[in-house]
């Protein structure tokens, strides 16, 4: 009995997501629980393990974007495998017995079906030429739709022909390409038939085929960057190009300088010119254009305001110089300043419920705890882990999740369980040298507090003027929901709290 593997349920505000990698190929044997997959949404990359042992049917391709409960493959049991694979292997191979025969057979492959809602595609480019020889299942060309960027591999083994044109915009069933079936295949499919040298080649490569491809996102970079994929080494799955690799890539510095010489003469007049006006364009990834999307919506859907106040940061620094030593000898982690802020908006959230509530349709939801997103800067962007109840936490328990977390981060190592179900957010923009700024509502949220660089600025304390640590702080709202008052008496309460920082340790 073949089981239907859909997308899971990955969070409250997610809909959709992107088929980042497969580890296992279609046809393979896989094992429950295995991991199959990489699903990529606008929060996180997560893992996509096998629910049932058996011979895996992949029906969602790498870069793919697929809807919440969306298919993504069918494994099928091993016994009904066992049975079907004769019936339906044999005439695969069959298939190129007769085209060895000379039949003169003309496959023509037509765009596929690639979502409920896409009723056309763009041909993206070419990966084999005209008139090169493809073998089965080979990636022949890209395709780009509206929600993903996908892969075309070749019906059949043979002579490729294009009709369509890179940059056509093709319609569901239309004619991409035509393949003139040759005698090839069987050459490729035997080890002690002689063949040429390009059935050799297509044979070990066909051994594994991602060794030294790149995906979709990976080559449109490299074609973009001008960098053949052969100069790239892949650090995917396999061997395969990802997009990290591709980003990172360099143009040879080499390559243009054997053609110097030749084109001195003729190029004198460039070294003049001063400068680069050199411009690179890179595709927007699917995890970019859907934070795009969310952040748009943010200021759309919202009545975000912002209030801003100072803080003067010397006790906090002061407590921090005399018991850092002992905090990191006892509890193994060091003491920084996050602990305090959340501390601090924890006892604020408390006072003031309506910062820690979000709206859902008609209702307001007051929460009474508070779940704190941390933003932390990760490989892939901006991501914004969750400390649970932080409230009931201690100074201790707090800094070591955050490094937890962040370590989690840095490795893109974030399930979405902690990514997800937030009641208020703490971004701190001052580690990047940030003096002010006014942070976006990370939605569902109704408000987020943003944490800025210390200063050391002249104020008037007790009628002289001092120089003091100074640090700006700005509290993003959702004026639908939190008032003015509300908003400013949170900000001044946090402000209080940190000033007088013994008042977190009495509860006042």
């Amino acid at each position: 009995m073949s089981k239907e593997m859909k997308v899971p349920t990955v969070g409250e505000s997610i809909s959709e997501v992107t088929v980042g990698q497969w580890f296992k190929k279609d046809g393979d044997q896989v094992e429950l629980d295995e991991i199959l997959c990489e699903l990529e949404s606008d929060k996180a990359t997560f893992e996509f393990p096998a629910e049932a042992a058996g011979i895996l049917r992949i029906k969602a391709q790498e870069g793919d974007t697929v809807e919440i409960g969306g298919l993504i493959c069918v494994i099928e049991d091993a016994q009904d495998a066992a049975k079907s694979t004769p019936s339906e292997a044999s005439p695969a191979k069959e298939a190129p017995a007769k085209k060895a025969s000379g039949s003169g057979e003309i496959k023509e492959m037509i765009v596929p079906t690639v979502g409920e809602s896409i009723t056309e595609v763009t041909l993206a480019n070419w990966i084999k030429k005209d008139g090169d020889f493809v073998t089965l299942d080979e990636i022949i060309a890209e395709v780009d739709s509206d929600k993903a960027t996908f892969e075309l591999p070749a019906e059949a083994t043979g002579v490729l022909r294009h009709v369509a044109k890179e940059g056509d915009v093709l319609e569901i069933g239309g004619l991409i390409c035509k393949i003139e079936v040759t005698e090839a295949a069987p050459a490729k499919e035997s080890d002690s038939t002689p063949s040429t040298s390009t059935p050799e080649k297509t044979a070990s490569s066909n051994e594994n085929y991602a060794t030294g491809h790149a995906s979709p996102a990976a080559s449109k970079i490299l074609a973009e960057k001008g960098i053949a994929s052969s100069a790239v080494s892949g650090t995917g799955k396999d061997g395969r190009i990802t997009k990290e690799d591709a980003m990172s890539a360099q143009k040879p510095a080499e390559t243009p300088k054997p053609a110097a010489p030749a084109a001195k003469a003729e190029a004198a007049p460039a070294p003049s010119v001063p400068g680069s006006r050199e411009v690179r364009r890179e595709k927007m990834s699917s995890l970019r254009k859907t934070v795009s999307r969310r952040l748009v919506a943010v200021k759309n859907e919202t009545a975000m305001l912002t209030t801003f106040n100072e803080v003067n940061m010397k006790p906090i620094m002061d407590l921090r110089s005399k018991f850092k030593d002992q905090f990191k000898e006892k509890h193994g982690v060091g003491l920084g300043f996050m602990s305090f802020f959340t501390k601090a908006v924890c006892v604020a959230l408390k006072e003031w419920p309506a910062v820690n509530a979000q709206i859902d349709g008609n209702e307001i939801v007051f929460n009474d705890f508070c779940d704190i997103s941390i933003a932390v800067s990760a490989p892939k962007g901006l991501v914004v882990p969750v400390i649970r109840n932080a409230e009931s936490m201690s100074f201790d328990q707090i800094e070591k999740e955050i490094l937890r977390l962040a370590g989690k981060a840095r490795d893109n190592k974030l399930s979405i369980e902690e990514m997800t179900g937030g009641t208020f957010t703490i971004t701190n923009g001052g580690v990047f040298g940030s003096m002010m700024s006014t942070p976006i509502i990370n939605a569902p949220q109704s408000a987020i507090l943003g944490m800025h660089n210390i200063v050391e600025r002249p104020i008037a304390e007790n009628g002289q003027v001092v120089i003091r640590p100074m640090m700006y702080v700005a509290l993003s709202y959702d004026h639908r929901i939190i008032d003015g008052r509300e908003s400013v008496s949170f900000l001044v309460r946090v402000k209080q709290l940190l000033e007088d920082p013994t008042r977190l340790l009495f509860g006042v």
